[in-house]
């Protein structure tokens, strides 16, 4: 069951980081913290339903015990949603995802997880297309800079922001992931509950957002005009939701496969943004797919 939940987290994430994008507006300088607002709202929402209908019992103690986990991994969504205004500039989605194969290491070093040969080769070339697509994506970004004639309130490629957002995402993102494998396989948290903790945590962190923006800062937030941030809300608590449930079972494998989930970004981009691909992403794509059938295979 591991392998369905992370595609069900490829597929929803995918669609979170498509309509981010889309919803992401370079000059607003506040875009990430409503962004943080939309997904805070839902998941506050989802938590409610799963305490009341769905059963799931949560304490302050719960919230607390995985609060570690959450901070890690909402500050580097946070870094994230900034980094968008900045995506055509920086070394991309791709990179930060490399989290995958800094959490799959670290299981394997401190936790003692172990992949057969045959699994550590699809590892390897998920890891490989993340890595390629940055590649590709940072090329493609210097390209659009020149033909563009860029100017100087838009010469990010090369700053220190460009490159600081997705190395930090890269890093608490990973150190998140190896953090839920220690919470979850030791049994200290239920999967559900844990991911309920997440979600208040999260719906906290809406409504600090929501003060700094709205009231300390003076900007008026209109929620009504977000509805490409809500629908990117959605679909990053429908991945969160079966997230938790494949890093329990099997996170050295599960880490880089869901984190395959900006390939597929990418090619929604394509797809419904007419974002043009060459054919060398197309030879990544395969690459990926076929790291993922192995690992289907397994």
């Amino acid at each position: 069951m591991w392998f369905l939940f992370s595609l069900f987290s490829i597929l929803a994430w995918s669609g979170s980081d498509l309509f981010s994008k889309v919803g992401s507006k370079p000059e607003d300088k506040y875009s990430h913290w409503k962004m943080v607002i939309a997904v805070g709202i839902v998941m506050g929402l989802h938590a409610i339903y799963e305490m009341t209908l769905g059963g799931v019992e949560v304490t302050i103690h719960t919230i607390l015990t995985y609060l570690p986990v959450s901070m890690l991994y909402i500050l580097s969504m946070v870094l994230g949603y900034a980094g968008l205004r900045y995506i055509e500039l920086s070394i991309s989605s791709p990179i930060c995802n490399s989290s995958g194969a800094v959490a799959s290491l670290l299981c394997f070093l401190f936790l003692h997880q172990t992949m057969s040969g045959l699994q550590f080769i699809g590892v390897a070339l998920l890891c490989i297309g993340v890595v390629a697509f940055a590649v590709l994506e940072r090329a493609r970004s210097a390209d659009e800079i020149k033909a563009e004639k860029a100017v100087s309130g838009k010469k990010y490629t090369n700053s220190f922001l460009a490159i600081l957002f997705p190395v930090l995402y890269c890093i608490l993102d990973g150190l998140g992931t190896f953090a839920d494998a220690i919470v979850l396989d030791s049994g200290i948290l239920e999967e559900r509950s844990a991911n309920v903790a997440y979600e208040l945590t999260f719906l906290f962190m809406a409504a600090a957002a929501f003060i700094y923006v709205q009231m300390i800062k003076k900007e008026k937030i209109h929620l009504v005009q977000e509805k490409p941030k809500f629908l990117a809300a959605i679909c990053e608590t429908a991945g969160q939701f079966t997230y938790v449930f494949a890093i329990a079972a099997n996170a050295i494998l599960a880490a880089p496969l869901i984190a395959s989930y900006c390939i597929f970004s990418v090619l929604w981009s394509h797809l419904f943004l007419k974002e043009r691909l060459s054919k060398k992403h197309y030879v990544v794509i395969a690459i990926v797919m076929v790291g993922i059938v192995i690992l289907g295979m397994e």
